[in-house]
């Protein structure tokens, strides 16, 4: 028996992709806001931690 003939015995299955693809959607679009609206000074903080941990460990 083939994994869509189990599918189709569930009562409502058709909202299911609809709402994973709303989520999808919603969930990349959120990011690309919040990566156009990010203040870039933050953005270049971030960009610096890996080598400000490297500084900090040959200091000690």
């Amino acid at each position: 028996m083939k994994f869509r003939h189990y599918l189709e015995s569930i009562t409502g299955v058709g909202i299911y992709p609809m709402a994973s693809l709303l989520i999808f959607f919603l969930f990349f679009t959120a990011l690309t806001i919040w990566a156009l609206r990010v203040n870039k000074s933050y953005i270049s903080d971030l960009k610096q931690l890996p080598f400000a941990a490297n500084d900090n460990d040959s200091e000690a």
